[in-house]
């Protein structure tokens, strides 16, 4: 600690006041957006001497030779962070897709969890990314949840801790910074805080036992950020409509001073409408720093931030010491990273680096790892030799399932059901698009209706290949079997041929409440078919 205190102190020394101020703020790069878009990143890079860049959508390669360029010519080398909580391919869609917080949720061994965050850490080493901003750990308790759901690892405290704590440990064991967000809890709006100003109007005695608890939890485990909302909580906030992530109250008060936080206070992104449409730019800067943040986030106005900044330490608003806190905090951080010297990295293979055979196993792995058996009334599984049919019905892909099925299934369309003999073992596959993670689950009238049809004369082995709330209002009482395979992809859909068949045990548990009948946590064991 003395080595690195000293290389701090000696570092902030040598900064002027405008390259300290330069540290508080990261902003976003997109390379997909053309030539002038990066010119301008470039200038602010070198111009105002930020701190650090977020990487958004495009090519890994490009990406790559961009942050060995702005390295270079950073007096301090830069934190780099990105959103990776179901790894890079959230930014970059060569990478290989890790399974949603939610999937992750329902897995009972944490430490899968655990073996998933560190192979994502090798793919931000392998990057130049030094920060993902991961995990969240807002609890889903509102199925309407516009914004978080899927990115939630459930509804329930105590499984929400457990899964982020691993996801935390693999990253920061593997020297990537992890953020724990959205502080001070996401999980019960209905409204997007990308779009407006969500409110979350708990008391104080509700917020302590279910939003505030996974962050007091995982800050005494030395998380190193924490990530703030854009969310107004009148508990905690007496100013009308005055956003969490610009609330002194909240963030010096609660944050800093009752809880005690020391790692750094980085806010949600400033380009959010939730605020970025109530403020000019520079202004949100200045009291987000104001309230007690360390890092803007996404700023659309560094030089005007930096400029009001100064202004409220020359007013007395705001003294000096607040800067040298948060810098100092800033640039430890970088040096616990390694970032007191950067090595360049190479771009070539990066597709390939990112997604190979060891990110297939060990994602099929944790998709194996989270079915969840919620019923097996007629014993159907795993699959007995004769005849089963499959339907599938939804909007999203399922040839992948088929294939892994193959000669043990006969695939009847949603119009040829009327053909399958009576008594039938029959798969009803809801293949629910896995295109983003804030897709609707609901399921349209007419799935629900073939799906009772079959029900009635059928030993139906209900598959939900998407969100588990998809089952909100779908009457299970007279469906024999229901899996739920989280996901809608090659992976999932893998894993799950495999475990309908008896090759792999089943285990996983229900992380949501779904509905007064199918409650947080339940679940049924199925071992292999070797071992039955």
């Amino acid at each position: 600690m003395k080595k690195a205190n000293h290389w701090v102190d000696k570092t902030y020394k040598n900064l002027s006041q405008q390259e300290k101020l330069g540290q508080l703020f990261i902003i976003a790069l997109y390379t997909n957006k053309g030539e002038n878009e990066i010119n301008t990143v470039r200038n602010i890079v070198i111009n105002e001497k930020i701190g650090g860049l977020i990487l958004m959508q495009d090519d890994a390669a490009r990406e790559i030779n961009l942050v060995n360029e702005f390295q270079q010519k950073s007096k301090i080398p830069l934190m780099i962070g990105m959103d990776a909580e179901w790894g890079l391919f959230q930014r970059i869609a060569a990478a290989h897709k890790f399974p949603w917080a939610m999937t992750l949720g329902a897995i009972q061994d944490k430490s899968l969890i655990r073996q998933m965050s560190a192979k994502i850490a090798e793919d931000c080493h392998r990057m130049g990314i030094n920060w993902d901003f991961a995990p969240v750990v807002d609890v889903n308790t509102n199925p309407d949840n516009p914004i978080i759901g899927n990115r939630s690892f459930g509804s329930e405290v105590s499984n929400v801790i457990s899964s982020a704590s691993a996801y935390a440990s693999g990253l920061q064991d593997n020297n990537i910074l992890a953020a724990i967000k959205h502080f001070p809890g996401h999980g019960d709006t209905s409204t997007d805080s990308h779009l407006d100003l969500p409110v979350i109007s708990h008391n104080i005695d509700r917020l302590n036992t279910i939003e505030l608890a996974p962050f007091k939890a995982l800050m005494k485990e030395g998380i190193g950020g924490v990530m703030v909302a854009h969310l107004y909580v009148p508990t905690l906030e007496s100013g009308k409509g005055t956003p969490a992530s610009v609330s002194k109250n909240i963030i010096t008060g609660l944050l800093k001073e009752k809880l005690g936080y020391k790692g750094l206070i980085i806010t949600d992104a400033l380009n959010m409408n939730a605020v970025a449409s109530k403020y000019k730019p520079g202004e949100l800067d200045a009291m987000a720093f104001k309230a007690g943040n360390d890092i803007m986030l996404f700023s659309q106005g560094v030089a005007e931030g930096k400029k009001l900044i100064q202004k409220a330490i020359d007013n007395g608003e705001i003294p000096q010491s607040r800067v040298e806190e948060s810098v100092k905090k800033i640039l430890l951080t970088k040096y616990f990273l390694g970032l007191d010297k950067y090595s360049p990295k190479n771009p070539e293979n990066i597709n390939s680096d990112l997604n190979n055979d060891s990110h297939k196993t060990l994602v099929q792995n944790l998709y194996a790892n989270a079915l969840t058996l919620l019923k097996d009334d007629r014993k159907l599984l795993p699959l007995k030799g004769n005849t089963i049919y499959y339907v599938p019905l939804e909007e999203a892909p399922y040839q992948t399932f088929a294939n892994a099925m193959g000669s043990q299934i006969m695939i009847k369309k949603a119009n040829e059901i009327s053909t399958i003999p009576a008594n039938s073992t029959v798969i009803v596959g809801l293949h629910k698009d896995n295109s983003t993670a804030y897709k609707s689950y609901k399921i349209s009238e007419a799935s629900k209706k073939i799906l009772y049809e079959l029900s009635k004369n059928q030993n139906v082995i209900l598959n939900v290949f998407g969100s588990p709330y998809a089952l909100k209002d779908i009457d299970i009482s007279d469906i024999s079997t229901v899996l739920v395979s989280y996901e809608n992809n090659d992976d999932s859909m893998t894993a799950t041929a495999n475990a309908l068949k008896g090759n792999s045990k089943i285990w996983g548990r229900l992380p949501v409440l779904v509905n007064q009948k199918l409650q947080a946590g339940i679940g049924i064991d199925l071992e292999t078919a070797a071992e039955k």
